[in-house]
C-alpha cells in the first residue's frame, strides 16, 4: 500500500513537528474490538527473572503502547523481524518484500506476568488474529500476525493455545497466526519508539490504537499498570 505508506512517512513527520491534532481530517480505518479470552491451558514454567518474546501484529505503535502498560514488562522495543538485518529499515520493510513483519520485543519478568499472560492479552487486546497480512487500515506481509518464539518451551505453549482457542471457538474466523522461526530482531528507528505515548493526538493513534489501551484497562485491570514503560527513558 504506497499511498498508504507515504500518508503515514507525511503524518509522522507532522507529527514530529506538533503540527498534528486529534480533530485532523485524516482518518485510518477504526480501532478493532477487543476479545475476552480465557487464559493458557498450559502455560510456561520457569524459574528465570528475565525473558523475552517478540510479537507481530500490525503496525508496531500500538503493539508497543499495549505492552508498555503491562505490569512485569521492562521493556517493549519497537522493531523489525523475519527478514535479513540489511533490510530492516522502516522504508524498505515498508515495500512488503523484505520478510521482515513490524514487530515488537517484550522483555518482561516472569515472576510478575508469564508468557501466557502475554500470549493471552497479545490475542485478545494487541491486534486481530483473524486478519491474514493486515491489521485494520494496513495491509501487506510487514503486517502479519506473527509470534517468532525464543524457545523450544514458547514454542510449545503459543502452539497450545492457538489451538484452545480455535477448539473454543473463540474468534468467529479461524486464527492465522504463524509462529515463525527467531532469526534476530532489529530495533526500528527512534522515531518509531514510543510513538503512542509522544504522540497521544496523532490522528492514527486516536483511532487505531488508543482504544486498546483502553481495552487493557477495563479487561485486565490487574494486569495493567499506568506509568508507560518506556524505550526513551532506558537511553
Amino acid at each position: 500500500m504506497k499511498n498508504l505508506f507515504t500518508w503515514r512517512r507525511t503524518l509522522l513527520g507532522l507529527a514530529a513537528a506538533g503540527l498534528i491534532s486529534q480533530c485532523s481530517a485524516f482518518s485510518f480505518g477504526g480501532a478493532e474490538e477487543a476479545v475476552v479470552l480465557p487464559p493458557p491451558a498450559l502455560d510456561e514454567s520457569t524459574q528465570a527473572h528475565s525473558e523475552t518474546a517478540v510479537f507481530a501484529g500490525g503496525c508496531f505503535w500500538g503493539v508497543q503502547g499495549v505492552f508498555q502498560h503491562v505490569k512485569g514488562v521492562k521493556n517493549a522495543v519497537s522493531g523489525y523481524a523475519g527478514g535479513a538485518a540489511d533490510t530492516a529499515r522502516y522504508e524498505r520493510v515498508s515495500n512488503g518484500n523484505t520478510g521482515h513483519a513490524e514487530s515488537v520485543e517484550v522483555t518482561f519478568d516472569p515472576s510478575q506476568v508469564s508468557y501466557g499472560s502475554l500470549l493471552q492479552i497479545y490475542f485478545s487486546v494487541a491486534h486481530n488474529p483473524t486478519e491474514l497480512n493486515r491489521q485494520g487500515p494496513d495491509t501487506g506481509t510487514q503486517y502479519r500476525s506473527a509470534i517468532f518464539t525464543q524457545s523450544s518451551e514458547q514454542q510449545r505453549v503459543a502452539q497450545a493455545y492457538i489451538s484452545q482457542l480455535d477448539a473454543a471457538h473463540a474468534f468467529n474466523k479461524p486464527i492465522v497466526t504463524k509462529l515463525e522461526s527467531y532469526n534476530g530482531f532489529y530495533p526500528a528507528e527512534e522515531e518509531h519508539q514510543d510513538f503512542l505515548t509522544e504522540h497521544p493526538t496523532y490522528p492514527y493513534i486516536v483511532i487505531n490504537d488508543l482504544p486498546k489501551v483502553a481495552q487493557l484497562k477495563q479487561l485486565y485491570p490487574d494486569r495493567y499498570q499506568e506509568k508507560p514503560v518506556l524505550v526513551k527513558a532506558r537511553m
